[in-house]
């Protein structure tokens, strides 16, 4: 993953540079996040919290996702990855924090939410939660790495878009 590893690298920079800090909610990467951003020397200054929450009774407990949400929505939706980031930023104390639930495959897949569906979120500094749909091809392995460096490469985008409050 050496394009996962050149985004978590720039990464840290900009968040070492700023004082911030990250937290990761896994589900169908089963980590590959925190992975990617603990493959970079020094990391543990910037980041300090990774769940991953396979199941649903982990995202709740773990992560105090709403039975509801899971009930009305299922894992794989934007409420479910919204509620995701705001718990692990909220368990790590983090300025951000992103999140991740999919269908990577090969089974498991649907009309309404086929092999390849991916559901992201970042929590932003501030309280805001943002979250979109990606839909990967390939085999397994493929929409797990492409989950990733979505993460990595969004998060990446709103980190440096965001005015650090004075």
């Amino acid at each position: 993953m050496a394009n996962s590893r050149q985004l978590a690298a720039e990464l840290g920079d900009v968040l070492l540079a700023r004082g911030e800090s990250i937290a990761t909610a896994e589900s169908c990467t089963g980590g590959m996040i925190a992975a990617a951003i603990t493959d970079i020397p020094g990391s543990s200054a910037w980041f300090s919290h990774g769940v991953v929450s396979y199941g649903n009774q982990a995202k709740q407990q773990l992560l105090g996702v709403q039975a509801s949400s899971l009930m009305d929505h299922g894992a794989v939706s934007e409420q479910v990855v919204r509620e995701m980031a705001a718990g692990a930023q909220a368990l790590a104390a983090a300025d951000w924090a992103v999140a991740v639930s999919g269908i990577a495959g090969p089974d498991g897949g649907s009309p309404e939410k086929p092999v390849g569906l991916v559901w992201l979120a970042i929590a932003h500094p501030g309280g805001q939660t943002e979250a979109w749909r990606c839909h990967f091809g390939g085999d397994r392995e493929a929409v797990r790495r492409q989950s990733v460096e979505e993460a990595l490469s969004q998060l990446l985008t709103r980190v440096h878009g965001h005015l650090r409050a004075a």
